[in-house]
């Protein structure tokens, strides 16, 4: 029997980015929060000597541990699905700050036709440029609404970088200077300019400089080390929950942080949310939170199951394209890679960040003419410096052996004398792509696990083809000696890419399109709050942090409206009125 506690404000289920928005922002406001998170605390003291690429990217310490729980894929509804086992495959944050701690820090804003993406594409090349069973739709929110609260993510994590110039114009500039730009940032420079594009340095959590943000939490400067993206940073100099909104929430008073904490269920009596049920992971102990309000902020997967096994939501169905809950999964899972090579020119490849680099944005979204070609929206293109790990790089000219003498002459060479581009593309829904609980595998408590049913489609197929076309002509111009072009895999086999995944409770402007409003308040279950990528009916160019927590910090607006009025839907279906 599950012990009961007492009643709190608000309990959210995760304490990384998206979760700790919430307890700072309404902390506050004056209520008072319970953060709840199955993994362990952390500080900067854990972060102290971790510059090691076998502990942290190849063995995933700091991931989930799949031995606990995974999830299955499949690609198609034909088939049977698989749980995933291998660790470097599944990088999902685990423990306070989740892959807020881990990530590489890459800040880009969406664009304002993602927001209006299906109005806009029909608008300008009519329906029939959609193709059959894909499934875009807008999403209940525009970027002029937006732009505020990525304003204001901006200001909080002190972003390195400079406008997109692309971007509608911007409230503000960015809180601290780019990064410097190294000599293959400024070769990517001079020939994109030469083509006729607009090259700039890609925005970072990673900063240039000690900043001190508007809650009073010092952000120190980057380094430049290498040891970044899927390594903690003993600096304390990458935007970090742990050294940002956790601590802002902790210094009100008012946010209680409880650390190995599963929760297995949203409690609920059929049309509010009354608390939920959490597991000791340590003694086992089960205990009951009540809350007058619930706000999933856990990670993608999570969310979806949570709602799922809490039966909140009609779960999606792909053969009729009845239900939410579960539709629109989508993922970087095809990024587009080009090498280029050098004979003549010698880099320092350790010297890096997490999103260090420049890039272009020409042929990101709706920027340039679709109409003579067989895909929607598009993919950025950018020189990326991530920092040439000695064990997971190997770069050597194409026809060289894998192995033997000849092979190990050509890699130490060519180790310091390459350069990548690398591309995210959007990923776009279909029909048949979606989350759903896996009827035989389980979790270690009996629960099922998540799974995937996904694949490439054509319109991945198409835009990696043409981004990979232009990045071999960068690279020419660039005077590449030799130059290597990464193909797409034949099938999706399961890896998370990035931790970038999206969907399954996505957000729009009525209930029978969407699963949440643009609050991301639950229409079924109205003090019941979903917050982070699984909001987005799809995935842009780009990761997924900026626009989740500018979605956030635009949702703890109506939480504190809706705590302070007493209840109500904050948007109604149709005429989107405002709740008042």
């Amino acid at each position: 029997m599950a012990q009961k506690l007492p009643k709190v404000d608000v309990v959210t289920v995760g304490v990384g980015w998206f979760g700790g928005i919430v307890a700072a922002e309404l902390t506050k406001a004056g209520f008072n929060v319970v953060g709840l998170d199955k993994g362990k605390e952390k500080n900067l003291k854990d972060y102290m000597h971790t510059h090691d690429e076998v502990r942290y990217p190849i063995r995933g310490e700091g991931y989930q541990k799949l031995t606990k729980e995974s999830y299955t894929v499949r690609n198609t509804l034909n088939q049977e699905a698989y749980p995933i086992r291998d660790k470097a495959t599944a990088v999902i944050g685990e423990g306070v700050g989740g892959g807020g701690s881990h990530w590489g820090a890459q800040t880009h804003r969406y664009y304002p036709y993602d927001f209006e993406i299906r109005s806009k594409t029909i608008e300008k090349y009519g329906e029939n440029k959609i193709p059959e069973n894909m499934t875009i739709q807008d999403w209940g929110i525009t970027y002029d609404e937006l732009e505020p609260y990525y304003d204001k993510f901006e200001k909080m994590a002190g972003i390195s970088g400079e406008p997109d110039p692309n971007y509608p114009e911007r409230t503000n500039p960015y809180p601290t200077p780019p990064l410097k730009k190294n000599i293959q940032m400024l070769m990517f420079e001079e020939a994109t300019k030469k083509m006729g594009y607009k090259p700039f340095t890609i925005p970072t959590g990673t900063l240039s400089e000690v900043y001190k943000n508007p809650d009073g939490e010092t952000i120190n400067a980057c380094q430049y080390c290498g040891f970044c993206g899927s390594n903690y940073c003993e600096y304390g100099a990458k935007a970090d929950p742990v050294v940002t909104v956790i601590p802002t929430a902790q210094k009100t008073g008012k946010f209680e942080l409880r650390t190995h904490a599963k929760v297995t269920r949203v409690l609920h009596d059929g049309t509010k949310a009354t608390g939920v049920l959490y597991q000791d992971t340590i003694t086992g102990e089960e205990f009951e939170q009540p809350a007058d309000i619930v706000v999933l902020t856990s990670y993608v997967f999570n969310n979806v199951r949570l709602l799922l096994l809490s039966q909140i939501g009609k779960p999606y169905n792909p053969q009729s394209g009845t239900g939410i809950i579960g539709k629109n999964f989508t993922d970087h899972h095809g990024v587009t890679i080009s090498y280029g090579l050098y004979d003549d020119k010698k880099f320092n490849n350790y010297v890096s960040t997490g999103a260090w680099g420049m890039a272009i944005t020409d042929f990101t979204g709706d920027l340039f003419d679709h109409s003579n070609l067989n895909f929607v929206h598009g993919g950025q293109i950018e020189c990326r410096i991530t920092g040439n790990d000695p064990i997971s790089n190997s770069i050597t000219p194409p026809g060289t052996s894998s192995w033997g003498k000849e092979f190990k002459k050509q890699s130490l060479f060519y180790h310091n004398r390459f350069l990548m581009l690398f591309s995210q593309k959007a990923t776009l829904p279909y029909k048949d792509h979606y989350l759903d609980l896996d009827p035989n595998y389980k979790d270690e408590n009996g629960d099922p696990l998540i799974r995937i049913t996904w694949d490439y489609s054509e319109n991945d197929r198409e835009i990696h083809k043409f981004i990979q076309a232009k990045q071999v002509e960068i690279l020419k111009e660039m005077g590449a000696n030799h130059i290597i072009e990464v193909p797409l895999a034949e099938h999706y086999t399961g890896g998370l890419a990035f931790q970038h995944n999206s969907g399954g409770v996505i957000m729009g402007s009525a209930p029978e399109s969407s699963a949440v409003n643009k609050y991301l308040q639950m229409w079924d279950m109205e003090n019941l709050f979903v917050c982070g990528a699984s909001a987005f009916p799809h995935f842009s160019c780009t990761n997924p942090t900026t626009t989740a927590a500018a979605l956030t910090y635009h949702a703890t607006e109506g939480m504190i409206k809706y705590l302070k009025v007493g209840g109500g839907l904050l948007v109604q279906a149709k005429n989107q009125k405002q709740f008042a």
